[in-house]
This record gives C-alpha cells, structure tokens and sequence, in this order.
C-alpha cells in the first residue's frame, strides 16, 4: 500500500496577550483562591498559547513586523501515513507528523513522540517551542518536532519498531532527517532504543553518509549515544531550580529562605525527566511531598517528604507509584497538583495548569519541565495571586543541551576526553608531587587526596560542565532581562530568543 504524504501549511495565530511582571508586587499564592476575581476568557489551544507568548514579547522588541513574521512562522510541516499490519492480518493506517519550524540554524532539532493526542498544531507548538529554547540557550540549531498518532503501550514491541521504521523511511524520501538537515530524538513514549532504530534505518537507506551516527540524538552508548543524556532534563531543571533558590532578590519577595533544602516539591509526572529531577531535588535536601502520575499518586503527610528511594524500589518492582508502603495513594492525580507546597513541578504533558484550575494551584513557584503545561490563560490567573513561573523554553532546555554535544561528538567521531583525559592526570601529578617537595616536614598528600587531585575529566564531566554552563547563562540572561524590561520571566525568555533569530537573519540576509 503506498504512503500518502501531504504537505500542510501552517497558519500563524496572533491573539493579543498582557505582559505580566515578575518584578510587580507579590500576594501570596496561598490567599483563598475565592478571593481571586479573574473574567472568565476563552481557553486556548497549545498551538495558541504558544502564539501568544511570542506576542507578548514581540510587543516590547525591537525588531521590525516583517522579521517578526518570518520568525513566528512555521517553515514546513508533513503529514505521512502508512499502513501497519497487525498480528490478527487486519491493517491499520498510521498518521505521522514532521514539523520544521525554523531554518535559521540547520540542523533542525526536536523529539519524537508517539501517542494518540499527536496532531499538526501540537507538532507545530512543539517545533516552535524547540527554536525559541535552543535560541534562548546559544545552542546552534533551528527548531523541529515529529510525532507519530498511536499509543506506544498498546501495541507489540515488534509492531512498534516496524512503525518507527516506517515513520524513518518516510522522512528519508522527503530529506526531513539528517546530520545536517533534521536530526530527531526523544519525547513522550519514546526513548532511546527508539533512536537506535531510527538510526539503524538510516544507515540502511544512506550508506554512504559517514557522518550516520548524528542524524538522531538519545541513542543507548552502544550505538553512538553520549553519557549523561538519559539525566540531561531533569538535571538541567535541578541547576535553573538552584540558581533560582540562590537569589536573595527573589526569596525575599516570595517570603522564602535561600536554598533548596527543606522546601516542599510536588512532582508531576515519573518518567525520565520527572524522576532525575527528583533525584537531583532530593539530593540536595528538598522534600518531595506529592508525587502524581496520570493514574493517581502518593502523598506525604509525615511533613518529612515521601521515601523516594522507597518509591523508585517499589515502582521498578510493580511498574507503578501506588499504593507504595508509607505514602497515601489517591487516585485523583488533578487533585495532587493542587495541594500545598513551595514548588510544583509540572514534567509530564503540556496543558496541565488550565484556566479551570489556575486558581486551586497552592504553590509559590511553578517550574515547567514539560513543555508547555501552563496554558496562556492560567498564566494569567497565576501572576495575578503572585506564583512565579519558571518557563519551559530554560527550565528543560537540559535535553536539546546535552544532545547537542551527543551530535557534535558523532561528528567528531571520538569521545570527549579520549583526547586529553591522560596529558591531563599527567600534568596534575606533577602538580602534587612538586608541591609535596616544597611542603615542610616531608608532609605527603594521602593515597584517596592525591587521586581526587589529579583525576582527569571524563565524558560525563564535559557534558556536566557544559550542561551546567549552558543553564547558568541561560537563567541569569532571562533574570536580567526581566528586570531590565519589567516583564515576567517567560516573556523574557521568548524576547531574547526573538532578537537573537532576527540578529541571524539580518546578518545573513535573504536568498537570492
């Protein structure tokens, strides 16, 4: 049966939208929501909300309507379907989505996703989420997204890899995928022994590229994936989450003491990026007082936080959170997110923080790890009762981070550190031994002392250090930003991201 492939053209929204700022007097989040009086307004859509983000910082640019335009836009979008055959001989059509959102870096960059919400205005949400976070992060890429309409868990590990590969196939016959042109990698019911088919596809069908191993991110080690890649998200919130705990500036508005420890964190979500960002959280002393999943979750009524190490014990044993030994289990998982506590943490789906329950949300700090869980009205609602809101083009820009390195290390086609690892320890030995020679009294640094001293960076150190450097810019240039411009945090976001597009767009020109 032939594919059908359609090209979709995108149609740009532009509603009005307030800018709201982070520097405007604070009430406190935990006011009766009752007291709250917010004209009831339309709700809308992903594809919309994020529309109206861009507005509100386009508003206060300095960057002439056409460009902006231009920006906005998405450059390409497909619709593919093809036909899986199922075990039982029947046949069933499957529909795909490529978005590539902007061409003003190339590569493109973003995940793909299965599931049955999968549609052309996510995708293009998403592709345009992805342009504005690597602009935002310096990370040299333009913005894509795939997403393919089937629900991975009902289905058989062989059907879905036929279907991956089939979705591969497609976007190689329309040059959507590339080390130079698109390069995907993981999203929502997907991960990285997904990449390694989509990889193993392309190598199949473009032999000849030596460069194969970069034309798709969050693959497992073995087939070309970089260490630290699985952690990348949830540490990259971890970092935004500590920088932000540090600010004297911002504890003092939020009537909070500075540093994560001790403050009370309700998560969102237990899949890779809601898990590695708890690990990090707990680590540093945070509580984890409510924990939901889309069936239900637990929460903590010790004060003490629930036992993650408990948790994760119990979930790698029966596949879920609930009904874990020490911790309530309630089956409303909306309930959950709208409980007390210092920081929510939304790392699941976008749409999650509505109009309808913006105002039951109890917490100071909202922090989106997914992508675009609080919708542009409940934005609204949550400035006007005081909640920060950390946005996600910074919070989870951990992930594209790290796959940028993972590409430029299959470019390079050497592990980072394989290079330098040794000159270094050698250069540190002789560091220690000469000071041990000027040190009075024959004193000798220790076996474990010396070996701490002159151990050389590893993989995981590069990426760590770059990971961290990439976060810690990030946030203090949206920090300054919004003060600078008097706007809130995401809207300063979305502004540096702008000028920074329209700054490569001028400089390059137009073709021809």
């Amino acid at each position: 049966m032939a594919p059908v492939i359609q090209c979709l053209t995108p149609q740009a929204v532009m509603p009005s939208f307030q800018c709201q700022s982070p520097m405007a007097s604070l009430p406190s989040p935990a006011d009766p929501p009752a007291k709250i009086e917010v004209p009831p307004e339309p709700e809308p859509n992903f594809l919309e909300s994020v529309d109206l983000y861009f507005d509100a910082a386009a508003a206060i640019s300095h960057v002439s309507p056409d460009i902006l335009a231009q920006i906005k836009a998405c450059n390409s979008i497909i619709r593919v379907q093809f036909p899986l055959k199922l075990p039982d001989g029947r046949v069933e059509l499957v529909e795909g989505y490529r978005a590539q959102h902007s061409h003003h870096r190339l590569p493109v960059k973003g995940g793909i996703r299965m599931s049955l919400t999968v549609d052309a205005e996510e995708t293009m949400a998403l592709a345009a989420l992805m342009t504005f976070k690597c602009a935002l992060l310096d990370v040299p890429f333009g913005g894509a997204k795939g997403g393919i309409k089937i629900d991975p868990r009902k289905i058989s590990p062989e059907a879905k890899e036929a279907v991956i590969r089939r979705y591969t196939s497609e976007l190689v016959k329309k040059n959507f995928i590339g080390p130079s042109i698109d390069v995907p990698a993981p999203d929502y019911g997907t991960g990285p022994q997904e990449m390694a088919w989509i990889k193993d596809t392309y190598q199949m069908l473009r032999p000849n590229d030596l460069n194969s191993f970069a034309c798709v991110t969050g693959k497992p080690l073995e087939e070309g994936g970089i260490r630290g890649r699985t952690q990348a998200t949830g540490q990259g919130v971890f970092v935004v989450l500590r920088e932000f705990f540090k600010s004297e500036k911002w504890m003092e508005r939020l009537g909070m003491s500075v540093g994560i420890k001790s403050k009370a964190f309700i998560v969102q979500g237990y899949g890779n990026v809601g898990r590695h960002t708890i690990e990090a959280i707990v680590g540093a002393g945070g509580r984890i007082v409510a924990l939901a999943e889309w069936n239900g979750g637990l929460v903590d009524d010790t004060g003490a936080g629930l036992d993650m190490a408990a948790v994760a014990a119990h979930h790698a044993r029966t596949g879920s959170i609930l009904h874990c030994v020490g911790a309530t289990t309630l089956l409303d998982s909306a309930a959950i997110l709208e409980r007390e506590c210092d920081v929510l943490i939304p790392a699941a789906l976008e749409g999650q923080i509505t109009a309808s329950n913006a105002g039951r949300i109890r917490a100071k700090v909202v922090a989106e790890a997914a992508n675009g869980p609080v919708t542009a009205a409940a934005e609204k609602r949550l400035a006007v009762r005081g909640v920060v809101v950390l946005p996600d083009l910074l919070v989870n820009a951990g992930g594209v981070t790290v796959s940028y390195f993972e590409w430029l290390k299959n470019l390079n086609h050497i592990h980072f550190g394989r290079m330098s690892r040794r000159m270094e320890e050698r250069g540190k030995q002789q560091l220690v031994d000469a000071l041990e020679q000027e040190m009075a009294g024959g004193m000798r640094f220790s076996h474990t002392t010396r070996q701490s001293i002159v151990r050389g960076n590893t993989e995981e150190d590069f990426v760590w250090s770059g990971l961290e450097e990439h976060m810690i810019e990030g946030w203090e240039n949206v920090d300054r930003v919004a003060e600078e411009r008097n706007c809130s945090f995401r809207t300063a976001a979305y502004l540096i991201s702008i000028e920074r597009i329209a700054r490569s767009y001028n400089v390059s020109g137009i073709f021809p």
